[in-house]
């Protein structure tokens, strides 16, 4: 006896990094979603992209947007300051962080993700970290809900992918899902792709080869829905694009012989392309913007044009000043990393690189979609219909 199918399966596969000149001249996913739509991201890393996409919002509303920030009232990191007495050569390798990375995450039960990165333990109890919780889970956002609210409070069963386990179990476990006719709604979540950008670029030949493993997959996952369900509504998309890093700067070093000093006068966390300042007298402001002012590789971002991108926060937060380097600047030394990475993202959204990628088999998709964020207008539309029709 055939098992009957169900009605429709709307089906969200993000592939980090997968950015709209990653895949403008590249065949990926042509055959089973040949409609393709270059998309806006949003100012910022994998921290605020993601977010934005599940919960349908902008960072100054849903207040995911860079990790580290000047908190030292509510630092979770105080005991780690004694580390700061360990040899750099030690603290600095990423063997050394990573394994203390994972005990610091059980620790303080951190449930999204989580990284020390290359932040001195000598100030690291000057910072907080922003996101304590998964946005890829309900009550996961910082403010607001996302769309695993949407879901739970809307009785609507869903697969979400598992960003602790290897991305080929996430894709064997959706197939289990799809074949038991469990779910009514999927959210793939793959990241590889990002890492070997990081590491490699966007001209190599690692990257196409790494698509048609995407590829592959996708078409797996497909047969075994379109076995189980009539209709699959695919999506595949990115969050951001990537840039290859052809200059680097030590923005450190610029700031550090100012006749001011970190800890007693400002705060400062260097990201890859950015670096945001806190300031504690006018001596430190004054200094330190004169000094950004010079270096050509990047620029301030007025508050206005903060506001513009949804990306201002009235209280600074995030930081009072935001220097944000040009596409293809890599920010090295940084609190992101000791040493240089081929590629990155994080530039400002109309940089070539940043603009992300929807690709889908459905022609029906609104004109009025063309930023990451309106995802979750998708996402919401097609969980309502499944939930309609499944039941």
């Amino acid at each position: 006896m055939t098992k009957s199918k169900k009605p429709i399966l709307p089906l969200f596969i993000m592939v980090d990094a997968c950015g709209w000149e990653i895949i403008r001249n590249d065949s990926f996913g042509k055959s089973f979603a040949p409609h393709r739509r270059k998309m806006n991201s949003v100012f910022g890393y994998s921290s605020t992209c993601v977010p934005s996409i599940l919960s349908g919002r902008w960072p100054d509303e849903h207040r995911n947007w860079c990790y580290f920030v000047y908190d030292p009232k509510n630092s979770p990191f105080r005991s780690l300051r004694p580390l700061r007495f360990l040899p750099q050569k030690i603290t600095s390798r990423r063997i050394f962080r990573r394994l203390l990375t994972k005990l610091v995450k059980v620790q303080l039960k951190f449930r999204g993700y989580f990284d020390l990165y290359n932040i001195p333990f000598k100030y690291i109890s000057l910072f907080d970290f922003t996101e304590k919780k998964s946005p890829l889970q309900p009550n996961g956002m910082n403010q607001g809900p996302n769309i695993f609210d949407f879901l739970t409070e809307n009785a609507i069963r869903y697969f979400v992918s598992d960003p602790l386990i290897p991305e080929e179990n996430n894709r064997e476990e959706l197939i289990r899902q799809i074949k038991t006719q469990d779910i009514d709604f999927a959210f793939m979540y793959w990241a590889g792709l990002d890492g070997l950008l990081h590491m490699v670029g966007n001209q190599s030949n690692e990257v196409p080869q790494k698509l048609r493993v995407y590829e592959e997959w996708i078409e797996k996952i497909l047969e075994s829905a379109n076995e189980n369900y009539e209709e699959v509504r695919l999506y595949v998309f990115s969050d951001h694009g990537m840039a290859n890093c052809d200059e680097h700067l030590d923005l450190r070093a610029k700031i550090d012989a100012l006749p001011v000093k970190m800890a007693e006068d400002y705060a400062v966390v260097y990201d890859s392309t950015m670096a945001r300042f806190w300031f504690f007298n006018d001596q430190a402001r004054e200094e330190i913007t004169a000094c950004l002012n010079q270096v050509s590789q990047g620029r301030i971002i007025p508050d206005e044009e903060l506001k513009e991108m949804r990306t201002y926060f009235d209280d600074g937060y995030f930081g009072e000043i935001i220097f944000l380097v040009k596409e293809g600047v890599l920010i090295v030394p940084s609190h992101m990393g000791e040493r240089p990475i081929r590629a990155m993202h994080g530039y400002h959204p109309t940089d070539k690189h940043t603009y992300a990628s929807l690709l889908s088999n459905s022609d029906q998709i609104p004109e009025d979609v063309t930023a990451i964020p309106h995802i979750f207008n998708l996402m919401t539309r097609d969980a309502k219909a499944a939930k309609a029709q499944n039941h």
